[in-house]
């Protein structure tokens, strides 16, 4: 196994066309594991954390503009106004030592339908930006994933940035799991609503359409526990709206 460490982003992309094979590591929360019990074994790594552009995030007018890299405990500690939901989606990710290092492009990268950010990301209607030397494109979210551990990218593409718009709503997010840390999830859910544009989207992580029987848990109970967290979460959010509206009323 060959590890390749550029320097920049132009030097990611172009070892990226060089090695269309070869699979990024930032924080590697996703990849080592896969390497270590030997279901993965990869020609080439590309390790990326010496690409500061990835570890970068923006707060713009309309826009919040996040690096594929930047960790977990950043969006926690900074970024929880203007992305609830993604915000408590970072706070069930594994433990601290992992919240430090892994990041929204790890998760997006590996499409596992487990991917804590996903139903965040879903229900907050992300877009992901990718490039190559090619030239660089927006994806959206509901695009990106097209099948269990598979997503939309082209062979020489990396995973630059996620754009997601700053929340107009209440957001929620709940995972259900066999313990309170370091787990897997069974099943998650997301949603936010967007009173701007009278819509409610939702993400549903580890159960989808068609939900499996696996050692965490049968597909009967995560259309159970799916179906459960949808009502809280709604019934949380619309109390949240209700008395956002009275709050605006009464400063009036």
């Amino acid at each position: 196994m060959d590890f390749l460490r550029p320097a920049s982003w132009e030097e990611a992309l172009a070892a990226k066309a060089e090695h269309p094979t070869a699979v990024p590591i930032a924080g590697g929360t996703d990849v080592m594991v896969e390497i270590n019990f030997d279901h993965r074994r990869p020609e080439y790594l590309l390790d990326l954390n010496r690409v500061e552009l990835l570890r970068e995030w923006e707060v713009g007018e309309e826009n919040v503009r996040l690096g594929a890299s930047v960790p977990y405990t950043q969006i926690m500690e900074n970024l929880r106004a203007e992305l609830p939901g993604l915000a408590l989606a970072s706070h069930t990710v594994a433990s601290p030592q992992i919240r430090n290092r892994g990041g929204v492009g790890g998760n997006l990268g590996t499409a596992s339908p487990a991917g804590d950010a996903h139903p965040a990301l879903l229900a907050a209607g992300a877009e992901v930006e990718v490039e190559s030397v090619r030239g660089s494109r927006f994806i959206p979210i509901d695009e990106f994933y097209t099948g269990v551990k598979r997503n939309a990218l082209q062979p020489d593409e990396l995973i630059k940035t996620v754009h997601v718009k700053k929340a107009d709503g209440p957001q929620q997010y709940s995972k259900v799991g066999t313990r309170n840390a370091m787990v897997i999830a069974v099943c998650a859910f997301g949603l936010a609503l967007h009173p701007e544009t009278r819509t409610v989207r939702t993400g549903i992580g580890s159960a989808a359409a068609n939900p499996i029987d696996d050692v965490r848990g049968t597909a009967k109970y995560r259309r159970h526990a799916v179906g459960i967290m949808a009502r809280r979460q709604l019934g949380w959010t619309w109390e949240q709206y209700r008395g956002a509206g009275r709050t605006l009323e009464g400063a009036a």
